[in-house]
């Protein structure tokens, strides 16, 4: 027979739930007795900041100061790298198949492994958890241009999933390699968040450009055109030929491009799965359309991921139930701190 308390903590998951369907951009976390806020400090020239102590630090839970602890973070990282693989990525692909070295080098190091996976319509693993950057560099190249879907945010289910059946003393990194939309997904952002919150997967977006990715893209052959070029009308003193019928008609890869101009102006305004899943597990966003900034990136993201203060707590708060913002500050004057925003949680009965 299931008892009181275990009901009452699924009524209020059930709730917070809903109060995320009524905000998408809402964090779902379910009750926990210790909370992990990965941070880390940079001075006004954004530099990392290293070497801090646990006295340089005050940590808040809802306004409230909370007794904490620090690690510096030298627990070995794994890594599941999900690249999107669908029919506009035959130019950047290229790009990504030589990053292999500087994913051992800069992310994961000596003692952390890496796992592949690609999405189209199809989530593919390439390659399994390895420290051997020869498997990396073999599964980056076996992944081809597929079908015109793009399953981001089931990608990012399957990766947050691989990463919680690793031991609970790795840190959890899923980097993403996609545009920023999702094209065909089955799942909701809501639960693909709730699934990394959990299992405390740290989630690095580096976002190709949608606009570059539709205008590089091979035009797909058209269809047959079943009404033949003498019998189209034409402007006068024009000769019906199939060149000038595909001219007039728009035949062609012109008419995406426009659709994907409007597409990243409507962005500016909506959030896109890529910024939920940053900005609420506590990693970044970066963006790339040369080689040059691919590999910044992933040196930046090595770097701040060597130089990040694990900090936790067992919250005060926890009778709490909601929304929990989560405030770091350092003692030293003109450092800037980042961390996660905050975390839900479900009010424990007293």
């Amino acid at each position: 027979m299931t008892s009181g308390k275990a009901v009452l903590h699924k009524l209020v998951l059930a709730l917070a739930v809903a109060a995320f369907a009524q905000d998408p951009n809402t964090v779902i976390r379910v009750d926990t007795q210790v909370v992990v806020a990965p941070t880390v400090v940079v001075d006004k020239d954004g530099n990392f900041v290293n070497g801090l102590t646990p006295q340089d630090f005050v940590v808040y839970d809802n306004d409230k100061p909370q007794e904490f602890k620090v690690d510096v973070a030298f627990q070995p990282i794994d890594v599941v790298l999900a690249v999107q693989a669908d029919g506009v990525t035959d130019q950047v692909l290229p790009k990504i198949r030589k990053i292999a070295p500087l994913l051992e080098n800069l992310v994961v190091g000596e003692q952390g492994q890496i796992s592949v996976i690609a999405f189209d319509h199809r989530i593919r693993v390439m390659q399994d958890f390895t420290s051997d950057v020869t498997k990396v560099t073999k599964a980056l190249e076996a992944i081809n241009p597929g079908s015109s879907s793009a399953r981001q945010i089931d990608a990012v289910m399957e990766g947050v999933r691989m990463l919680g059946r690793r031991s609970k003393d790795r840190r959890r990194v899923l980097l993403l390699i996609s545009e920023t939309r999702d094209k065909g997904s089955e799942g909701r952002v809501r639960d693909t968040l709730l699934e990394a919150e959990v299992r405390n997967v740290l989630i690095y977006t580096v976002n190709m450009s949608r606009f570059l990715n539709t205008l590089t893209a091979k035009t797909p052959v058209p269809r047959p055109d079943h009404i033949p070029p003498s019998a189209r009308h034409m402007p006068m003193g024009g000769s019906a030929t199939p060149t000038t019928a595909a001219q007039y008609t728009g035949t062609g890869n012109v008419l995406p491009a426009f659709v994907e101009i409007f597409r990243q102006a409507k962005a500016i305004f909506i959030s896109n799965p890529a910024e939920v899943f940053t900005k609420y597990t506590g990693g970044r966003e970066f963006g790339f359309v040369t080689q040059r900034a691919l590999e910044e990136a992933i040196s930046r993201i090595g770097e701040e991921l060597h130089s990040h203060y694990l900090i936790s707590y067992n919250p005060g708060t926890r009778l709490e139930g909601g929304w929990h913002a989560i405030r770091i500050e350092v003692r030293k004057k003109g450092y800037e701190v980042r961390t996660r925003p905050g975390y839900w949680m479900a009010a424990v009965p007293q």
